[in-house]
């Protein structure tokens, strides 16, 4: 990260803090620039932008929101020009010192007390604006700013690989610690401080413990005792973007209808993976993940669950569905999450042009390669701990 020192005081623009991050100032002036291709192209005025998935791609990173799902808390009005935050007075500090310092965004604020609608408002009135809602009388160009975040650039890659490498060191130094008698809800605590101390924002946590994904695929956690064996699943945000892996361990020797379901998981798990091919669209990949769910003998159990999403600033995104057309491209990141009775797995991959890149590799855990079309994919297994 290259930094530029300057001394200034009472800054009116964050281009214009002490200490900036030049790389990533690039990058955000690459991503304006589209927009203006995009706006003078459709005769656009502006963009406004208020949903997270787009405040965080054209910040690279910044969060519009408090915390948790507590709605938007501050807006981006983009013309050719300019880039300007749209808060209440309550947020400036937030957004203009430690989420936007230094890359080149411009404020507009209103008391808090008085609607940011207001303010959205007034500055749409008498122009013709895109934005990411609809609202205020904009047009909705939501599936335009999707093209716009799909593929990932070379700068969201490398921030996917480093939170593929946090999200599942903390799901497998949780697990490698798990004991007989913890709740779901520890594990879950666990889990969530590791990737907290990281800067990763656990969006989703899954704590299957004995069999529980049998009968709820979407099941969180609760206060019930673990007793044979769980699965940790995480869906992490780091710097806006998302990364999903699972992991499942037993105390002691694993239950025979764990070990029964995991392998056709496993087979599944790799076979999605292996076909995450450039120029392949995701109904032809999921051709060879059904054929595996009927080869194994689960043909019914695709129907229980989806199997994979594609994660990039917003989760599930372009869902996987036996129809899809969506093509997919070097730079497109796919969570695969295959599920066989209480066998679970997970792990996220990047298309690459020599075919799928895993950036959740297991770490210090076992593995099992199995081999599809002569190419070996190692896939996580299940690790047993003493009791």
């Amino acid at each position: 990260m290259g930094l530029t020192t300057v001394d200034l005081s009472d800054p009116l623009s964050s281009a214009e803090f002490a200490t900036f991050d030049l790389g990533r100032m690039a990058e955000i002036d690459r991503r304006h620039a589209l927009i203006k291709e995009f706006l003078d192209r459709e005769d656009y005025c502006a963009l406004l932008l208020q949903q997270p998935s787009n405040y965080a791609w054209l910040t690279c990173g910044g969060q519009n929101q408090r915390g948790g799902n507590t709605g938007p808390t501050g807006s981006l009005f983009v013309t050719p020009e300019a880039r300007v935050v749209v808060c209440s007075n309550a947020d400036t500090a937030r957004f203009f010192e430690t989420d936007v310092p230094g890359l080149g965004f411009q404020l507009k604020e209103r008391p808090w007390f008085e609607p940011r609608s207001v303010m959205i408002g007034d500055l749409c009135r008498g122009r013709r604006v895109a934005s990411d809602t609809g609202a205020n009388g904009t047009d909705d160009v939501s599936l335009m700013l999707l093209g716009m975040r799909l593929p990932l650039s070379g700068h969201d890659i490398e921030q996917v690989r480093t939170a593929g490498r946090l999200v599942t060191h903390a799901i497998e130094a949780t697990a490698r610690g798990l004991g007989r008698g913890r709740t779901e809800a520890e594990i879950a605590g666990e889990v969530s401080h590791r990737l907290l101390k990281q800067g990763v924002i656990p969006e989703r946590i899954q704590i299957l413990g004995d069999g529980r994904g049998r009968r709820f695929r979407y099941w969180t956690f609760d206060q019930s005792i673990v007793q044979r064996y769980c699965t940790i699943s995480v869906a992490g945000r780091y710097q806006g973007l998302f990364v999903g892996a699972a992991r499942t361990v037993s105390i002691g020797t694993p239950p025979v209808d764990l070990l029964a379901a995991f392998e056709p998981a496993a087979l599944i798990a790799a076979t999605g993976m292996f076909f995450s091919q450039p120029e392949w669209e995701l109904f032809e990949v999921w051709n060879r993940v059904r054929r595996l769910y009927e080869k194994t003998g689960s043909a019914s159990e695709w129907q229980q669950a989806d199997q994979a999403d594609i994660v990039e600033y917003e989760f599930g995104s372009v869902p996987l569905m036996p129809n899809s057309e969506f093509r997919l491209t070097p730079g497109i990141p796919l969570f695969w999450h295959p599920s066989v009775g209480p066998a679970l797995m997970g792990d996220t991959v990047i298309v690459t042009a020599e075919g799928a890149e895993v950036v959740t590799r297991p770490g210090d855990w076992p593995t099992v390669p199995i081999s599809v079309k002569g190419v070996n994919i190692d896939i996580p297994a299940i690790l047993v701990v003493n009791s």
